[in-house]
């Protein structure tokens, strides 16, 4: 019998198993590395405050998070609107294809709207087809834009 798949808002009870998933992940990309404090601090600051401009979302199955995606909002000149910026979507290596990135991402689609976005944007990395493949099933699209960045610490 399969196994009830639920999508919820994140707690700070889940942190240590998104820190998890977030290693996995950057494990995959090279302009990231995995720093458990750092991972932390981030989760802990999407998590404080009021939700109304930032969102974590969980999946869980039998009491274990096993994927997570999270967006946070901004004001877009180009849109005259606010737009999300997606972030951290990632599932356990033994939980893919199994629909939990799809529910994930519509759960945070359906947040953004609510919440007056008018567009989704996120970063993947070049290297990673399985993303690429996954993002364009989901009706995403590549655009002409790079991503530059500049560290500041």
């Amino acid at each position: 019998m399969p196994k009830e798949i639920i999508i919820r808002a994140a707690t700070r009870k889940d942190i240590e198993e998104m820190v998890l998933l977030l290693d996995d992940l950057f494990s995959i990309e090279a302009d990231f590395h995995s720093d458990s404090n750092r991972q932390i601090a981030g989760i802990t600051m999407l998590l404080d405050g009021c939700m109304k401009h930032k969102c974590i979302k969980v999946a869980e199955i039998d009491g274990k998070v096993v994927g997570m995606c999270s967006a946070q909002l901004l004001i877009s000149t180009a849109q005259g609107t606010l737009v999300a910026i997606v972030e951290d979507v990632v599932v356990s290596a033994n939980h893919r294809r199994k629909g939990i990135g799809r529910r994930l991402m519509q759960a945070i689609e359906t947040w953004a709207r609510f919440h007056g976005a008018t567009r989704l944007q996120l970063l993947a990395d070049q290297t990673n087809a399985a993303a690429f493949n996954f993002y364009q099933r989901m009706g995403w699209r590549s655009t002409q834009l790079i991503c530059l960045r500049r560290m500041l610490s």
